[in-house]
């Protein structure tokens, strides 16, 4: 049940004919409380999408009450005009929830958006489409709320983890869109995650950022950093359940764990998965440099598509960075067969089985005792027509 599987939210998924086909387009999640606490992160792109300014206003007193999403269009580069339509959106999603009997004012609404840059929305689909999701709203409509904020994505991405203890259960819910444009930035994508853990929102924030550092932030498809970067958690409270810190933030990390795979999995058209790992660096952050830079590898990306262990590629790609290492020390192994060995030839690159979705690429660095995980996808022919192709 994605963002409603925790109790204390509902939320909607309908088409308000903002996409040109019809499917759905919008959607809204509302924390029914008793508490309304919220923390966000956003993407660190300095060319910022107005809900993105919008969200992270009203996100500084650490309270929100709903969230409203679109898809088909991103309100990135739109000017004054766009922030406008920000708050307006807001304002409607106040007006029809107070409307409901659930007092709200604007500044307790975050705005999510998606899609083409440089557009305007239409207001006179978009506002009247808040007033549909608002008379839809379940308890059981996190699926729809999942499916409406979809672009080229192929399947919607939910995930929930559920966790008992003394004094009772409590729940982690989530959905996420992405399957472009995922590049490190705080965020990749837009994501919402409901919480009925009595949590405050100074304890939220600790939780949001630790997981999306090692989680969302080590997810890069194609280098591409988008301008509405989004990822917001809600703590409802209604389980009355305040859980030990360091569990809820494992929970949280759980769920954006299992989303951010769901999101390489579905990069735009990808073959391939690829897990990079980077061991015995001197430091965590050189590990994390080498990780993204073997993952942007163009090259590299299209040798793995064509299931060819092209470790020298790997290596070309580690010696970009400034991380500590002495070439002559590197180790390189591919699906488990280590095709470099101190700087040079390895084992049988003919050892190298590549026939399935995931790769795994293992860079030792014999620098250090630090490690980081960073996953990407191949590049291939179906990407390049998808953003050739089609405007999204």
């Amino acid at each position: 049940m994605s963002v409603t599987a925790a109790k204390g939210f509902t939320a909607a998924g309908i088409a308000a004919g903002i996409k040109q086909n019809g499917n759905p387009d919008l959607a809204l999640v509302v924390n029914t409380g008793p508490r309304r606490a919220a923390a966000g992160v956003f993407t660190s792109n300095r060319v910022k999408a107005a809900p993105v300014v919008w969200s992270q206003q009203v996100l500084a007193d650490g309270e929100l009450t709903a969230v409203v999403l679109n898809s088909g269009g991103a309100n990135a580069c739109t000017g004054p005009q766009g922030f406008q339509d920000t708050h307006a959106t807001a304002e409607k999603v106040a007006e029809v929830l107070s409307a409901q009997g659930t007092d709200v004012g604007a500044g307790e609404v975050a705005v999510a958006s998606t899609g083409l840059i440089g557009l305007l929305l239409p207001m006179d689909k978009l506002l009247p489409g808040v007033e549909k999701a608002a008379a839809e709203l379940s308890e059981h409509g996190g699926e729809k709320a999942a499916i409406a904020i979809k672009t080229t994505d192929t399947v919607h991405k939910t995930s929930v983890v559920t966790k008992d203890g003394p004094a009772g259960g409590w729940t982690v819910g989530g959905m996420a869109k992405g399957a472009g444009m995922l590049a490190p930035g705080l965020a990749t994508m837009l994501v919402v995650l409901t919480t009925d853990a009595d949590v405050d929102a100074e304890g939220l924030d600790s939780a949001l950022r630790g997981a999306t550092r090692v989680t969302f932030d080590r997810v890069d498809s194609d280098g591409c950093m988008s301008t509405n970067d989004t990822v917001l958690l809600l703590a409802s409270g209604a389980s009355g359940v305040t859980p030990e810190q360091d569990a809820f933030a494992e929970a949280v990390r759980a769920v954006c764990d299992d989303l951010a795979r769901q999101l390489i999995g579905d990069a735009e058209g990808a073959s391939k998965d690829i897990r990079i790992e980077v061991v015995n660096a001197a430091t965590e952050d050189d590990a994390v440099e080498v990780g993204r830079s073997i993952a942007r590898n163009n090259l590299l990306k299209c040798a793995i598509h064509g299931e060819d262990p092209n470790w020298g590629r790997v290596l070309s790609a580690i010696g970009t960075t400034a991380a500590a290492f002495e070439p002559d020390a590197l180790n390189v192994a591919i699906n488990g067969v280590w095709v470099c060995r101190n700087g040079s030839v390895g084992e049988d690159r003919d050892l190298v089985d590549m026939r399935y979705r995931e790769v795994t690429i293992t860079a030792d660095l014999a620098a250090g005792t630090e490690s980081a995980v960073i996953w990407a996808n191949d590049l291939t022919a179906d990407y390049v027509h998808e953003n050739s192709a089609y405007s999204s």
